[in-house]
């Protein structure tokens, strides 16, 4: 048998899964990584649990693999932004990753937008001025660890984002490569000519020596070190995490949706050649580029989703796992009037307000954590319906939207999800889209596949559609626009 390993890297933990050659998953490995607060609103992993996690699930795919089976490549897939800075010569970090969700970097935003400097960025980048992209936190690592800027200058240090130290690690340090969806993340890539950009990099103060090569994301990043895997794999596929979602959920054609339900919540839209400059706060970017070609895509952010469970686990301790959320949400008959806001680190699409915080208002002598687990449920759904009204502003009517992510298995969710919406959601059996984008695209690279044949390989899918009335639907949408103005008189001291 043939099968390829797709690495999928994301926020909270670090996923291996094996695909056969019908393009479904036959085993699957992960593991969770710690992740540190040292400041309101700051996030930092260390960027050796990145790929120390991502190594053992790795291991543990090839471990499964039965005599005579092969891996024929490799796609690694990834969190996107996260910025990690280490020496060329050692490989040890500089310094923790800062990732995505970490806000220190706002202040400078602020300024660059008080600058005049937002229509340059938009131009160049499809991005905003935002302590989200990579761009600003790589010049606070330069600035604020003692010796980098000066090292980086001479070469010494390395920057990527997490694709690129992975693919750094696994080829023993050969190869030091991201690709352009990965790229046009940082605010330092020029979507339109293909290349960094000279302009943002003298900005930002950030040496040219240190950046990766960005090569097309189905293509040659290497082969891995026997040292590291145990043999020569190559590497036919790098692709950030949610343009990933949008390949493996074969939204290949313009006017495609998808909504992952991962740490964050992202909606995308295939646009086909198509740039286009929103005019709702969504984001341009690049899908993924294959033999040089750009395919582009509107986007949708929405910093907390998921993650939200995971802080009613992990921090307020009333869930012991995320599945019971189910049962929870379902044994009242609504919100008992909780809204939940989780601005833990501001709020994205299309709000864009760095400085709000997370609100959970609404609280009586009778709410019971049943309540709070609902209203964490609805704000994920509420979120995702802003983002979307967004995209219909700047595309017209949407048609059914493709989920996929860890929470789109919680059927509460897509059914409170599909009823504020007022529009069908298509859930796939397989809800591993954004492993199975990586790995399309290292299959088609390895002659298993083509585009066409992608097209015809299984996929069953769930159909949720809506039963709530608008009367009931409208007061929902209008005391959660309520909370959100709440939210904003929340602003964090920074």
């Amino acid at each position: 048998m043939r099968y390829l390993l797709s690495l999928d890297q994301g926020t909270t933990s670090s996923r291996a899964v094996l695909f056969d050659t019908q393009g479904m998953p036959v085993f699957t490995a992960q593991y969770e990584f710690p992740q540190k607060f040292p400041a309101p609103g700051w996030v930092e992993q260390d960027a050796r649990d990145i790929l120390r996690t991502q190594l053992t699930a790795a291991r543990d795919c090839l471990a499964h693999l039965a005599p005579g089976d092969t891996v024929a490549a490799i796609g690694i897939t990834n969190q996107r932004e996260t910025t990690i800075v280490w020496d060329r010569h050692t490989g040890e970090p500089v310094c923790d990753a800062i990732v995505w969700q970490c806000r220190r970097t706002a202040d400078v935003c602020q300024k660059l937008i008080e600058g005049g400097m937002s229509e340059v960025i938009r131009e160049k980048t499809g991005l905003r001025p935002d302590a989200y992209f990579s761009g600003t936190k790589l010049q606070w690592i330069l600035r604020h660890v003692l010796g980098a800027a000066a090292r980086a200058t001479r070469g010494e240090l390395l920057f990527g984002t997490v694709d690129s130290w992975l693919i750094w690690n696994l080829t023993g340090g050969r190869v030091h490569a991201t690709d352009a969806t990965n790229a046009s993340r940082t605010m330092l890539f020029n979507i339109h000519t293909q290349q960094w950009d000279t302009d943002l990099l003298d900005l930002l103060g950030i040496p040219s020596a240190m950046l990766p090569e960005v090569r097309d994301s189905a293509g040659s990043f290497g082969t891995t070190d026997p040292a590291v895997l145990g043999a020569e794999i190559p590497i036919l596929s790098c692709i950030g995490d949610q343009q990933s979602a949008l390949f493996g959920q074969r939204c290949f054609d313009p006017g495609d949706v998808k909504n992952t339900y991962g740490t964050g919540g992202f909606l995308l839209m295939d646009t086909g050649r198509d740039c286009i400059e929103s005019r709702s706060g969504l984001l341009t970017t690049i899908a993924w580029r294959r033999g040089g070609q750009v395919t582009y895509a509107l986007e949708g952010s929405v910093f907390v989703s998921g993650a939200v469970i995971k802080w009613l686990r992990d921090e307020l301790g009333i869930i012991r796992t995320a599945a019971e959320t189910e049962a929870l949400a379902q044994s009242v008959p609504d919100n008992g009037g909780v809204w939940f806001v989780p601005a833990f680190v501001g709020l994205g699409t299309p709000y864009w307000d760095s400085d709000a915080r997370g609100l959970l208002c609404g609280l009586t002598r009778g709410t019971t954590r049943a309540h709070i687990v609902r209203a964490a449920l609805e704000a994920i759904a509420f979120q995702t319906a802003d983002v979307i009204r967004a995209m219909e502003a700047d595309t017209g009517a949407l048609g059914t939207v493709r989920v996929d992510g860890g929470a789109a298995q919680n059927g509460f969710l897509m059914q409170f999800q599909t009823d504020i919406l007022d529009r069908p959601l298509l859930r796939p059996a397989c809800t591993e889209a954004t492993a199975r984008g990586a790995a399309y695209l290292a299959g088609i690279e390895a002659g298993i596949w083509d585009l066409d044949t992608i097209r015809t390989l299984p996929d069953p899918a769930e159909t949720f559609s809506p039963t709530m009335g608008p009367s009931a639907r409208d007061a929902l949408l209008s005391g959660w626009q309520l909370a959100i103005q709440r939210t904003r008189l929340t602003k964090c001291s920074r």
